[in-house]
């Protein structure tokens, strides 16, 4: 049986999280996001859809449904029991995230796992990325800021348009990123994580050259609903988007700019940074690594969009 919840309650909590470590264990790899798992352990977000599959009362089977990206769309996470895989429970969990989420569907997983290729395709997703997740301590040294690059915060509101069309070429060749609107900006600058003096802007003569947008995960007490305590997450800083401009590769622009949100987190009291590249990014994988960033895992994006 599969049931559709917007909260655990501590018995399926306690269930969902146990299968979650159960899978962990299995298959090397969490099956859902750091971001998902802090907050199933207080029964999920306020804008968390669940879907738990039993069998006698026991949860043999999660999905994580997220329908508020309104500009990438639905996407979701699932897992099964390693006892209880290749009977179906998959395929169920996917129909419900599929009728749930509507026209389109993103199906994240993680550690790209044959079997999680095997559902995906058979069901008409297609693999559209390969993302590594990348990581470093933010406790070890990191470079000085260089004086031969002006780098400045971005300015909400002036910045905007500039911002778009220069993300826009940056990008363009991107299946996500490259065709931002303003809207997309705005939405992420509402967002209450949102800080513009960790968006770092590198300019010349007055012109925008590149970019590093960083994002702190879990820096805030909040609380999931009215009847909860506040809470803390361990917080964790992200190198969200950075760019340059084509026309200005090579002159170490995305180095300065990254060195620059390193310690802008830094100064946040962030000891950890992770960052997410698409696999085929050569150039910015050695950047990152040149900086200290080491393979964390693989994520692998499926997408699904209903024929019309």
């Amino acid at each position: 049986m599969i049931t559709q919840l917007t909260h655990l309650n501590p018995e399926h909590q306690s269930q969902v999280l146990s299968l979650i470590a159960r899978a962990t264990d299995h298959d090397g790899v969490p099956p859902v996001s750091e971001h998902v798992l802090l907050h199933l352990r207080h029964g999920g977000d306020k804008a968390d859809t669940h879907f738990i599959a039993t069998q006698e009362n026991i949860v043999v089977g999660y999905a994580h449904l997220d329908l508020t990206d309104e500009v990438e769309g639905p996407s979701a996470e699932l897992v099964v029991h390693p006892e209880h895989r290749k009977n179906g429970i998959g395929q169920a969990l996917l129909k419900e995230l599929q009728s749930a989420a509507g026209t389109t569907l993103r199906l994240w997983s993680h550690g790209d796992l044959p079997g999680a290729k095997n559902i995906a395709e058979s069901n008409g997703f297609a693999r559209v990325r390969t993302v590594i997740q990348m990581r470093r301590s933010l406790n070890d040294p990191i470079p000085e800021l260089t004086k031969d690059i002006q780098i400045r915060n971005f300015l909400p509101g002036i910045d905007n348009e500039e911002w778009i069309a220069l993300n826009n070429q940056v990008f363009a060749a991107h299946p996500e990123q490259g065709n931002w609107s303003l809207r997309d900006l705005e939405i992420r600058t509402h967002e209450n994580w949102f800080n513009p003096q960790g968006f770092l802007i590198a300019e010349d003569k007055g012109a925008m050259t590149g970019f590093c947008w960083t994002k702190i995960h879990g820096g805030h007490t909040h609380k999931h609903s009215a009847q909860e305590e506040e809470h803390d997450h361990d917080p964790i800083g992200e190198i969200y988007i950075m760019g340059v401009h084509p026309s200005q590769s090579g002159k170490g622009i995305g180095k300065a700019v990254t060195v620059a949100g390193l310690r802008h987190m830094r100064y946040q009291g962030i000891f950890s940074a992770m960052l997410y590249v698409d696999a085929d990014n050569h150039g910015a994988i050695n950047l990152y690594q040149s900086l200290g960033f080491t393979e964390w895992g693989r994520d692998v994006l499926y997408r699904y969009t209903m024929a019309r």
